[in-house]
C-alpha cells in the first residue's frame, strides 16, 4: 500500500529520518499551518534533552514516513488530540493510548 505524496507534513524526530531510533509516540495536534497535517513522531531513543533542541525535529512529508514505518497508515484520520505510543514486540506492532496503556483498535 503505497501512502499519497500530498498527505501534508508531519514534525518528526532527525533519529526517525535518519534511522537510529524507531517511532515510538505519535500525537496530533492542532495544524500549524495548510500543509501541516497536525501529526508529531518521536523517537525510541528521544531525550528530554534531545527535544529541547528545536533543530532535531523536521518536517517531513506522510509518504515518506510510511516508507519508514508503514504501521502508520491507519492513524491518519485519527482526530486532533490523539496520543499514541508504537509497541514492538516479536514481529507484532500495535498502538496503544500512551495516557492509559489501552490498545488502539484501528
Amino acid at each position: 500500500m503505497k501512502q499519497s505524496m500530498n498527505m501534508g507534513g508531519s514534525i518528526v524526530s532527525k533519529n526517525i529520518l535518519e534511522k537510529k531510533g524507531r517511532i515510538k509516540w505519535c500525537f496530533r495536534e492542532e495544524s500549524a499551518n495548510a500543509i501541516d497535517n497536525g501529526w508529531r513522531f518521536l523517537s525510541e531513543i528521544n531525550t528530554d534533552d534531545y527535544l529541547q533542541d528545536a533543530s532535531n525535529m523536521v518536517v517531513c512529508d506522510w509518504g515518506t514516513l510510511f516508507e519508514i514505518e508503514p504501521a502508520i497508515a491507519p492513524i491518519f484520520n485519527m482526530p486532533i488530540g490523539t496520543d499514541l505510543t508504537l509497541m514492538y514486540e516479536n514481529q507484532r506492532k500495535y498502538f496503544v493510548f500512551t495516557e492509559t496503556g489501552e490498545i488502539c483498535v484501528l
